[in-house]
């Protein structure tokens, strides 16, 4: 991540990896019928002056005392002092900004603090140093020294039905047995009114599971999910990795259920339901750099919004309009975001298309047309490539409309299909789309984003001008939610959406660290799934893919 990488001919290689795991007790209640819904946002001063978010937890349902399940991984620096802070809002909708949603307490601390601490227990203040009711929040840090994952298949035969008017909506819950008591190292997304769910794969780190330890002790939880946020415990069962996989290597490992205290009720009780572990194996799991050393290119796309929202490019309010100081937000974008990319494009010759413009010779609309108007060869050579095509296109088109994503996300996935079917880890794509309106063409871009899910590509978003921009927030599915018009569900999240304003008086390198922070994590993990290693491992093909170096017909 570029928050984490050191800088500078005094820089230092990170000590190692630590993740923090974060739960928060007494938030403040904010909703009038029900609890508030607490998601934790982790930001970081690296320059001392301005705060950069580097990562946030899931949010949590009408809950006043979160254990989060997601932990989120830093570069330690043990001759830096990492100024940290975490923010604690109350997420009420899916399309709630952190700007629309209620504050519930911050904590600013260094990381060594947390480091040297077993566990860092304080109060919660609010943003004028008050206090926060009697909110705390507790974190921890664990070294990650060990890069394997356990991937698991699970489903479950003949839960208990806990609804009334329904069958049961069971998720799972994963504990590590430490000194201090279990650890929540996983909690499985929620199958709907089913007594026999079958859970998407997924994967938990060795080292949070188990310590590294196949003998130590892990507990699965089954609970109904309720929107109360009081959740019917269905039954629990303890076991090994090692008995787990010894079980899987000839059949699947299957478990009872077991709730002690219907046990107690109930004569006759065999279980509450059987959970079964189809697949269960360890992998390593290699990192950014592993790719990136290995190879891997990271080939960036760019895409610019010139529909007539914008307004006319010759007059000083329009968001085209470039100062005599050389300078616009469409402009600004592209050099934070294009410079710190570009250091892992070898070539440095990137694609930059243009949509919702009439074009000469026709003056048709077009939704990806190359803004070097050279359909052939639209690659324009380095960041000031782009932003001198740029600057050149703007008075040669006219502004119109609608706002269509849809087609320039089809055309990079077109080759990302293609490197895909190399089967090896050597291609990325990232689209870095600059816009200033409201999606007009929803269903298809939702639709064009879940099919890319599934392609070794991310997109980045970033939102100029002060447009209503909750949709974009949406499609930045970060609780793995995103469903096309059809319903088909994104295999992981790609999208990062990143509001310009926000930003507008920083230097240009908070707000690449913003946009960029979440492509190292989506690169590794849509490998790792995969299965595909570090190219460097393969024989290097003879010739650049396809995908590299010419457009699609």
């Amino acid at each position: 991540m570029a928050a984490s990488r050191a800088q500078g001919p005094g820089a230092t290689d990170c000590v190692t990896k630590v993740a923090l795991s974060i739960s928060c007790e007494n938030l403040l209640d904010m909703d009038t019928f029900s609890k508030s819904d607490p998601l934790c946002v982790l930001l970081m001063n690296p320059t001392g002056q301005h705060w950069c978010e580097i990562g946030r937890t899931e949010k949590i349902q009408n809950c006043l005392n979160p254990t989060f399940s997601k932990s989120l991984i830093l570069d330690y620096y043990f001759e830096m002092v990492q100024k940290l802070r975490f923010e604690v809002y109350d997420i009420d909708s899916e399309n709630c900004s952190l700007e629309e949603a209620d504050f519930l307490g911050q904590l600013e601390c260094t990381l060594g603090q947390i480091v040297s601490s077993s566990k860092l227990t304080k109060p919660l203040v609010m943003k004028d140093q008050r206090p926060a009711g009697r909110g705390t929040i507790t974190i921890s840090a664990e070294e990650r020294t060990d890069n394997r994952v356990v991937t698991f298949d699970v489903s479950a035969r003949k839960l208990d039905k806990k609804d009334f008017f329904g069958k049961s909506d069971p998720f799972l819950e994963f504990y590590r047995q430490t000194d201090t008591g279990w650890q929540l190292a996983h909690r499985t997304e929620v199958v709907k009114n089913n007594l026999n769910p079958i859970w998407k794969p997924f994967r938990i780190p060795m080292q949070a599971l188990c310590g590294g330890d196949v003998e130590k002790s892990v507990k699965v939880e089954c609970f109904d999910y309720n929107n109360s946020g009081s959740h019917d415990f269905i039954g629990s069962f303890h076991t090994t990795l090692c008995q787990i996989q010894q079980a899987t290597q000839t059949s699947q490992a299957e478990f009872e259920c077991m709730n002690s205290k219907k046990k107690q009720k109930k004569k006759g009780y065999k279980n509450s339901g059987i959970i079964v572990i189809k697949q269960c194996k360890i992998v390593k799991e290699y990192t950014f750099l592993d790719y990136i050393m290995g190879g891997c290119q990271i080939n960036f796309t760019i895409a610019i919004d010139f529909t007539g929202s914008n307004g006319d490019p010759q007059t000083p309010r329009s968001l085209h309009y470039i100062s005599p100081h050389g300078y616009n937000e469409y402009l600004s974008a592209i050099w934070a975001v294009g410079n710190v990319i570009q250091d892992y494009d070898s070539d440095k010759m990137f694609p930059a298309f243009g949509f919702g413009a009439k074009i000469p010779p026709t003056w048709q609309v077009s939704h990806e047309f190359p803004i070097n108007f050279n359909p052939s060869n639209p690659f324009c050579a380095g960041i000031e490539g782009v932003a001198l095509a740029y600057q050149q296109c703007l008075p040669q088109v006219k502004l119109y409309g609608p706002t269509n994503f849809s087609p320039i996300i089809n055309h990079v996935a077109h080759f990302g299909r293609q490197a895909l079917q190399q089967q090896t880890a050597s291609q990325y794509f990232v689209l870095l789309i600059i816009t200033d309106g409201v999606i007009t063409d929803m269903d298809q871009t939702r639709t064009a984003i879940v099919h890319a899910s599934r392609l070794p590509m991310s997109i980045i978003i970033v939102g100029v001008g002060g447009a209503d921009f909750s949709a974009m927030e949406f499609l930045d599915g970060d609780d793995g939610n995103l469903r096309s018009a059809t319903g088909e569900a994104a295999m992981r999240d790609i999208v990062q959406f990143v509001p310009f304003r926000q930003f507008q008086n920083s230097p240009q390198e908070m707000l690449a660290q913003s946009v960029l922070a979440e492509v190292p994590e989506q690169l590794t993990g849509f490998f790792n799934v995969m299965g595909l290693k570090p190219a460097h491992s393969l024989p290097a093909p003879a010739d650049p893919p396809a995908s590299a170096s010419a457009p699609p017909p």
